[in-house]
Formats: C-alpha cells, structure tokens, sequence
C-alpha cells in the first residue's frame, strides 16, 4: 500500500476518536445529528468525507445548523463539491 492509505482516517484510531470527538457541540441538536451520523458512517468515511466533515467542525453550532436545516449553503472555505455532499448526507440523517 502506499505510505498515504497508512495516513488515512480509517487506518488511525487516534483520528477517529479525534473526530468524534470534535462532533461533540454545545448545541445539543448538532449534537444529536452528528453523532447519529457518525455511529452509522463513521467507519465508511472516506479521507475526503473527513476532510469535509473537520471543515464543518470548524465552524460555529448556528452556522453549521443553519447549513444541516438547509436555511443556508455553503460559503467561502467551507464552498467546496466534497462539503455539499457531506452536507446532503447529514440532511438525510
């Protein structure tokens, strides 16, 4: 395997306990969304999805409502094809 698939998400338990634990928000229905989400996809998440999903962590609990509830798209950094598909995704949860 190439050394990049030993960097990936899947292949690092430090990553992935990292990123759960980043989905971990002070409002609770962000809260309740992400990790529901995450129980059930979290072990299929590509690098990419990842990538996408720590751009939405970065983001503050209103926004990032406001992006999973629709009432908003995504904007500047966060304006990319790979975060809109994470965001379908996580609409659907």
């Amino acid at each position: 395997m190439s050394e990049l698939a030993g960097n990936s998400h899947q292949s690092d338990p430090v990553k992935r306990a990292r990123l759960r634990w980043r989905a971990r928000r002070g409002l609770l229905e962000n809260d309740l969304i992400l990790t529901r989400f995450l129980d059930i996809n979290e072990e299929s998440l590509s690098d990419e999805e990842v990538d996408a999903f720590s751009r939405l962590m970065e983001l503050s609990d209103s926004v990032l409502m406001d992006l999973i509830m629709a009432k908003k798209e995504p904007e500047a950094e966060v304006d990319l094809p790979h975060v809109h598909a994470l965001l379908s995704r996580l609409r659907i949860a």
